[in-house]
């Protein structure tokens, strides 16, 4: 019988179990992979923060002052690893959870939590899920796609610009990591087109030299429509009028997406690339032919590869029957709270599924502490 069980050994599940060791309280993480942070690890090869280290290391444990503003992907995983030393977590390596439910423990009168993997079963007083928002890729099927005679991967699949130097690469989505790949792409010697359905949410990572995350918790000790104003103003001096580029005029601040759940795309060099002409960017895709790629303008242009920046999802659902998911998820497959009151969902936690403009390493200290706190007034947990 486990106090606690953390499902998941990334940042959000280190920063779980660094907040229990430090009040030396016991607590058992189960990972599904061979190594901790292992997202990070598989991460495209360029991939820093984009936010900046002093807002962005897990509780009780700061990032070395060697490292630089922005911790790179292999700075980030030596970190995590360092984090895990320092505070004894020693993660179940290679245990995929397969699924989790309510149970009636032992004693036969109170009530728990079943973790079932490949090759175990745990028991447990409660349940931390700290699998990551961004799980499972959104693998998309676009019309035609399989007539493609190039390569069409997802981003997951990219590691760096190298294979495609000299070619044309069409990105699909812009996101965050579409944006990104687009500037690696072209700083590696290809030709690199992004094709954008809808409005694009764009902020730069510094606001007048200062890290737009320090403006943004700033900005969020203030009321919401003081907030969303001071962020448009900002915007339209950073970013500009970019709906002659393609990507359109979002009808609302970016912190006003951001409380609904959409992340904005921190720039970091792209719209100066776009706005010179040197990355494209085209509509959404009508249909995909051997060699081409046929546009809802109607224009047809050659491709050599495409590559599916369409993100990634929770894939919670995977965990829990259809009843229970109704409870606890909403209609995107995110946690509808850190945890509920419902006394049928004692003991459940969700942490790392909240991604503000500050940053979710950021929210990981804000949330990870709230849950720890609650643990700790409402269940008798001790060392």
């Amino acid at each position: 019988m486990h106090s606690t069980l953390i499902i998941g050994a990334g940042p959000a599940g280190l920063a779980m179990a660094g907040q229990l060791a430090q009040l030396k309280l016991p607590f058992t993480v189960l990972e599904a992979s061979e190594h901790i942070g292992l997202s990070w690890r598989n991460h495209y090869d360029r991939l820093h923060l984009h936010t900046v280290k002093k807002f962005s290391a897990l509780p009780h444990f700061p990032f070395p002052s060697s490292y630089p503003q922005y911790v790179s992907r292999l700075e980030f995983v030596e970190y995590l690893e360092r984090y895990a030393e320092h505070f004894g977590i020693k993660p179940l390596l290679n245990q995929k959870v397969l699924r989790i439910q309510r149970v009636t423990l032992a004693d036969g009168t109170s009530e728990g939590w079943q973790v079932d993997t490949e090759t175990d079963t745990f028991l447990a007083e409660r349940v931390i899920m700290a699998t990551g928002y961004n799980r499972v890729p959104n693998v998309v099927d676009l019309p035609g796609q399989r007539n493609f005679r190039g390569v069409i991967w997802h981003s997951y699949e990219y590691r760096n610009g190298a294979p495609f130097r000299d070619e044309n690469v069409l990105i699909v989505g812009m996101g965050n990591t579409g944006a990104e790949l687009a500037l690696d792409l072209l700083e590696n010697g290809a030709r690199p087109f992004i094709s954008v359905r809808s409005t694009i949410n764009l902020i730069r990572r510094e606001i007048f030299g200062r890290p737009v995350q320090t403006t943004a918790i700033l900005l969020g000790k203030l009321p919401n429509w003081l907030c969303d104003i001071l962020a448009t103003i900002s915007q339209k001096l950073t970013v500009g009028d970019v709906s002659s580029y393609g990507l359109g005029k979002p009808a609302h601040a970016p912190t006003y997406y951001s409380r609904r759940g959409k992340t904005p795309v921190i720039d970091i060099g792209t719209l100066d690339q776009i706005k010179a002409g040197t990355i494209g960017v085209l509509p959404g895709i009508s249909q995909i032919n051997a060699k081409t790629v046929t546009f809802t303008d109607g224009r047809e242009l050659p491709f050599d590869a495409i590559i599916l920046a369409t993100g990634y999802r929770p894939g919670l659902t995977t965990f829990f029957t259809d009843k229970l998911s109704e409870k606890i998820l909403d209609d995107r497959g995110f946690p509808k709270n850190l945890w509920f009151n419902d006394p049928a969902l004692r003991g459940i936690y969700f942490l790392g599924f909240t991604v503000p403009v500050t940053g979710i390493l950021y929210q990981l200290n804000i949330d990870s502490k709230r849950i720890i706190q609650h643990i700790a007034e409402n269940n008798s947990v001790t060392a």
